[in-house]
Order: C-alpha cells, then sequence, then structure tokens
C-alpha cells in the first residue's frame, strides 16, 4: 500500500522524503491492497541541533519546499519526531499509527554528520505535526499507514481514497475502517471492503457510512 519515491544523489545534502499523505491513499475495491500517491520530494541541509540528525523528540520545521531541524522552541517548529529508524522505511519497524508523515532520510553530508565519521546514515523519521490537523489520527484523511477509524470515497475505476470523517478533507466519506482482522473471513457480514493494514492484523473491515 506504499508508493516509495527515491532521490537522485545530490553531493553535500541530505535529501528527505516527504511522505504528506493526507487524503491521498489509494485502496482497491473489495481487495486485500492498496496504493497511495507518490510523495512530494524535498532538499534540505541538517542544521546542527542535537548529537543526531532529527532524532527522537527532535523537531523540524515545516516549509514549502524543504524541511530543516530546528529547537523545538522555536518559532518555526512544526513537527516533532516519534520514532527514528535507519535503513528504509520498507524493510524496517513501522511508523506509530498516528504518524502524520514520514521523512526519509536519504544522503549522506560529509561536512554535518551524527558521529563525525562524514556521514549520516539512511533512515526515516516518523513525525507528529505540534499542532492540529493530524492528518494520522483516525479519521483524519492521511497519513502514511491506513488504520482503524479511517473514512474512504470513491474516486471512480473500483478504486476509492481516503478522506476525512467529518467531511472537512472536500470528499464525502462513503466507508470507514471498523476493524482490524488476520483473515478477511474474520470481517464482520455488513463488510463492504477490503482495505490492507500493516502489522500483526493486515487486514481492514470497510463498512459503508
Amino acid at each position: 500500500m506504499r508508493a516509495r519515491s527515491s532521490v537522485g544523489v545530490v553531493c553535500a545534502l541530505l535529501v528527505l522524503v516527504a511522505a504528506l499523505l493526507t487524503g491521498c491513499q489509494v485502496l482497491k475495491s473489495g481487495a486485500d491492497k492498496d496504493g497511495r500517491a507518490a510523495p512530494r520530494a524535498t532538499t534540505t541541509q541538517p542544521s546542527g541541533y542535537g548529537a543526531v540528525f532529527l532524532a527522537v523528540d527532535e523537531c523540524s520545521s515545516f516549509g514549502s519546499t524543504s524541511f530543516t531541524e530546528v529547537p523545538c522552541t522555536s518559532e518555526r517548529a512544526a513537527a516533532r519526531v516519534v520514532a527514528r529508524y535507519d535503513g528504509t522505511a520498507g524493510d524496517g519497524p513501522l511508523c506509530p499509527a498516528t504518524t502524520d508523515f514520514v521523512l526519509h532520510i536519504s544522503r549522506q553530508s560529509p561536512s554535518s554528520d551524527e558521529d563525525g565519521d562524514g556521514s549520516i546514515p539512511q533512515g526515516y523519521a516518523c513525525m507528529r505535526n505540534l499542532e492540529p490537523p493530524h492528518p494520522g489520527d483516525p479519521g483524519g484523511g492521511g497519513g502514511p499507514r491506513t488504520i482503524v477509524g479511517d473514512c474512504v470515497y470513491g474516486s471512480g475505476n473500483g478504486q476509492v481514497r481516503e478522506t476525512a470523517c467529518d467531511g472537512s478533507g472536500g470528499k464525502k466519506p462513503q466507508y470507514q475502517v471498523a476493524k482490524a482482522v488476520a483473515r478477511r473471513a474474520q470481517c464482520p457480514a455488513a463488510t463492504a471492503l477490503y482495505v490492507q493494514l500493516d502489522g500483526a492484523q493486515p487486514v481492514g473491515c470497510a463498512r459503508r457510512v
């Protein structure tokens, strides 16, 4: 259900791929799999705060084209790191369920690094906005994961996309993920849509709303 983005080589820069997935999850009606729209790419340089770039509980700015680590007390601070992992998100641990977006840290910077060896390892930071809205919340209309409580609407050609359950996303919700189970057979009889979820219970049972 993810669409990952790769970024070209940029010398001495740290490239972040922001998975800003508010309302762009694509689900297949009656199937176990869904996809996501391609995330927006952005480039930034580490600001030097903290021993580890974007470590847990550190904050980032939130610009239109770039993200920069800033003190959480700064007026520029917009999102906090709730989890931080090395490697790629596709192979590593899942972000917390209510993560608002993911920053994929995919480049090395010889001039500014974590431990003095001249590089920042590839990794990803799970981000939570400091203030609402929180698209990763149940029914929030976005986030990197589909979770129980999320709503979707039909987008044509047998597909549906995530939208805010309160209608604030501009599209009226038609289905809501009511339960997560291990197998389709465990879904309630009223289930109208099966959605692939992450984790130990990978089937989302969605009902009409």
